[in-house]
């Protein structure tokens, strides 16, 4: 990794140091001051992290200067803006998230950014263009039953429209709330998308781990009240939305590692979440799921034989089921992150979950359950670049998803294409997940912890690596202040080199990189 070239550098220096004493001296000099300079650029563009109390009226201030804001960016008389999130970095960069409304209706797919330097200066990322005009005049058709009038500006000119919410059962057994758009003039559908956000992973478990319990008289519960209050709850089957049974133990020794006692799935999901909220506030500076100091919740054992997970905004919680024949619950490392991760996304970015965006939300996901796996260094599961390798969901012993190669799944993409917005988005989610291996290890043959990867390019070019953690703190930055609901791979490509100018530099070799392992996936 990038460990070695500097291990090589420092060899070749103490080779020739008998000789060049002096020339040594002034590289390494140099080499230091440039470290030290991307060092600060890299602290200065990193997040603070805010209290719950610090968030909250840090939202308030940029609420009370939305009127001023939206004049300063060119929003049109009828137009508010809604704060809904703030960032600030180190170098006193600010990075409001705000929604929109148009005549009091909610602008779907109207979400933007403002970025306000510390001079005062401001930019704008924005998923559509500044002013929203709809053009279709509302309440030419009923509204569907239960249907909140909106306006869409997610795709094409701005409408009026309704949205409804239909909930029920998907195929698999997953809750659904399909959310569809309708034009209010004509009927026709504009756009529907499932708010469910689910996805599998590894099925092995992590071995003796610690737990974050609280203690009542004389029982213990799985109760976290070090990371927000996180909670872990026994569903026994159901499948409704009851939060379930608080598992409680009198001894707190939790599980024997069988799926035989019931506490055993509980432990990897109380113990995944607790991983994944310490990886969120170590590298990331980040308090919590939605930065807010407050934890989500666990669900165990949901339904019979239920293989798969899935996180829902409606709850705030991740819901994990036992896999086939209820031997193999879902509950494993990367399986938390990778929900969890939803909540980020659904915090942040709200990744519209069809086509490219959704693509994009299931990536993120990947990157940063596997992200988050590497960052455990639990021996009983060392990090890798397959998702859903220990399930066997296909009863051959082979992974769900590769990062390396996606295309090795039989169904994923490997390359950006004009169609991959019409693929699964656990299949279009392929292009990214390639681009963040490729920008992690670099391609070609290579081995990490014991796993062999091959990664191919698009063009035949050769990537080299700048390191898993850059990677995922570009990916972060990018997702968290530059990337907005209806972001597509175009847009990726230019909120992941936004990001890298930010930590990084615009002359770096991580920006370097990060261009070159977008082309090699087919994104220009």
């Amino acid at each position: 990794m990038s460990s070695t070239p500097t291990s090589r550098n420092r060899a070749r220096m103490l080779r020739t140091a008998a000789v060049v004493a002096s020339a040594a001296m002034v590289a390494v000099a140099a080499q230091s001051g440039a470290a030290s300079a991307a060092a600060e650029r890299e602290a200065g563009a990193t997040a603070l992290t805010l209290s719950s109390a610090a968030r909250t009226q840090a939202i308030s201030a940029a609420q009370g200067e939305a009127a001023g804001t939206a004049r300063a960016i060119g929003l049109s008389d009828q137009e508010r803006l809604v704060a809904r999130d703030v960032v600030k970095d180190a170098d006193g960069t600010v990075h409001t998230r705000y929604e929109r409304t148009y005549a009091g209706l909610p602008v779907l797919g109207g979400d933007l950014i403002v970025h306000q330097k510390k001079d005062g200066s401001r930019k704008t990322t924005k998923g559509t263009e500044a002013r929203i005009a709809p053009t279709a005049a509302r309440g030419l058709v009923p509204a569907p039953a239960g249907a909140r009038q909106v306006v869409w500006a997610a795709t094409g000119n701005p409408v009026f429209a309704y949205e409804a919410v239909v909930t029920g059962t998907q195929p698999d057994g997953t809750p659904s709330e399909r959310h569809v758009i309708t034009d209010a003039a004509t009927g026709a559908e504009l756009y529907a998308y499932e708010a469910i956000d689910t996805g599998t992973g590894t099925s092995g478990y992590s071995g003796t781990v610690p737990l974050a319990t609280t203690q009542s008289g004389s029982a213990y519960s799985l109760a976290d009240a070090l990371r927000g209050g996180h909670k872990t709850y026994d569903l026994n089957g159901a499948t409704s939305t009851a939060t379930g049974t608080l598992f409680t133990d009198a001894d707190d020794a939790w599980g024997n590692g069988t799926p035989a006692d019931r506490q055993t799935a509980a432990v990897d999901a109380h113990y995944g979440a607790a991983v994944t909220w310490d990886f969120y506030k170590s590298e990331f500076g980040r308090n919590g799921i939605a930065g807010d100091g407050k934890a989500a919740y666990s669900r165990v054992h949901y339904g019979n034989a239920y293989v798969n997970a899935f996180w829902s905004d409606s709850c705030f919680c991740m819901t994990y089921g036992d896999g086939a024949n209820n031997q193999k619950p879902l509950t494993s490392l990367d399986v938390a992150g990778h929900e969890m991760s939803h909540g980020l996304t659904a915090a942040t970015a709200k990744l519209n979950y069809s086509r490219e965006s959704g693509g994009l939300n299931e990536a993120t996901s990947d990157i940063l359950g596997t992200s988050v796996e590497f960052f455990a260094n639990n021996a009983a599961d060392p990090g890798d670049y397959l998702i859903g390798e220990k399930i066997d969901i296909r009863g051959n012993g082979t992974p769900l998803r590769y990062m390396d190669k996606p295309s090795k799944d039989g169904a994923s993409a490997d390359y950006w294409s004009k169609n991959v917005g019409r693929l699964d988005v656990h299949n279009s989610s392929g292009v990214a997940n390639h681009f963040f291996y490729l920008l992690s290890e670099g391609s070609g043959a290579k081995t990490v912890n014991g796993v062999s990867y091959d990664s191919p390019t698009y063009d035949g070019s050769t990537v080299t690596g700048i390191g898993r953690t850059k990677a995922y703190k570009i990916w972060y930055k990018a997702l968290s202040t530059y990337m907005t609901s209806t972001t597509d791979y175009a847009g990726a490509r230019t909120a992941t080199l936004k990001a890298t100018a930010d930590l990084y530099g615009a002359s770096g070799t991580e920006y370097q990189q990060v261009a070159a392992a977008w082309k090699a996936v087919n994104v220009n």
